[in-house]
């Protein structure tokens, strides 16, 4: 039986819709399998007889009940002992659809995708509020940024909320503060970088940026991971700034954090 995916998305209720095309009805018995590609952990769900036409078939299967762990996990379909691993077409990429999921307060957030082999994958990450960065500059002097909340519950409206820029160097104890503007979900902020140099003039390192939004509990730590570009650090480099002399470049960690390099 030939079964390509031809549409796959997780909704914002979690839940993996399917558009299948296919050469014939998939059979009673049937099984969606979800493998863990490191544990080697499988969830099964039973999928029956969809009653769909003979050239496609639309499947939505609930992940939380599933009980997945974070990881990547392979999607496969079974039956009476034999699997194969599910096919697709669809890249699984919507920025517009991955920033309203992001909106919601979650614990895991799931999403669908695209191997690079052309089969289905879901990718299960943690859910913690954020700020996802989308723009990075230096502009006369200044350290800008700015981007849009996740996973806090915050309305994406024209509601305006007190919020503060930190950037802070462990090492040295050191703290640079500014105002930032937030409106719903979207941020903007600045900072000087003379101010940065300032706070700690005689070493060099990174500095960690944060976002203290009101009516958020915790800091936001500031990344980017809302788009399909993973390991930044190796793929993504800006130009460096010069301050005095300084060097002072933007940069990611290995999970995809912002990060500012001073003297480095």
């Amino acid at each position: 039986m030939g079964v390509v995916v031809t549409d796959a998305e997780v909704t914002l209720a979690d839940v993996l819709s399917l558009r299948l095309a296919i050469d014939e009805p998939l059979r009673e018995g049937t099984e969606l399998v979800l493998r863990h590609r490191t544990t080697g952990v499988e969830r099964e769900v039973r999928l029956g007889t969809p009653g769909a036409r003979a050239r496609e078939a639309t499947l939505a299967v609930s992940l939380a009940p599933l009980d997945l762990t974070a990881g990547r996990w392979d999607a496969y379909l079974r039956h009476d002992g034999r699997r194969s691993r599910l096919q697709s077409v669809d890249p699984g990429f919507s920025l517009d659809h991955l920033d309203a999921y992001a909106l919601c307060r979650r614990t895991l957030a799931y999403r669908s995708y695209r191997t690079r082999n052309g089969y289905l994958a879901l990718k299960i990450s943690g859910a913690e509020p954020g700020a996802e960065v989308r723009r990075v500059w230096f502009r006369e002097g200044r350290f800008e940024v700015m981007g849009l909340l996740t996973y806090t519950g915050l309305e994406d409206d024209d509601s305006r909320h007190e919020a503060t820029l930190t950037l802070d160097r462990r090492q040295a104890g050191a703290r640079v503060s500014a105002t930032a503007y937030v409106q719903g979900v979207r941020f903007h902020a600045a900072v000087s970088l003379v101010d940065v140099l300032a706070a700690d003039p005689d070493g060099a390192g990174t500095w960690e940026p944060a976002l203290q939004v009101a009516g958020v509990p915790a800091p936001l730590r500031l990344g980017s991971r809302l788009d399909d570009v993973d390991g930044k650090r190796r793929r993504l480099h800006y130009p460096a700034a010069e301050v005095d002399g300084v060097p002072v470049r933007p940069c990611y960690t290995a999970d995809d954090e912002l990060r500012i390099e001073v003297g480095v």
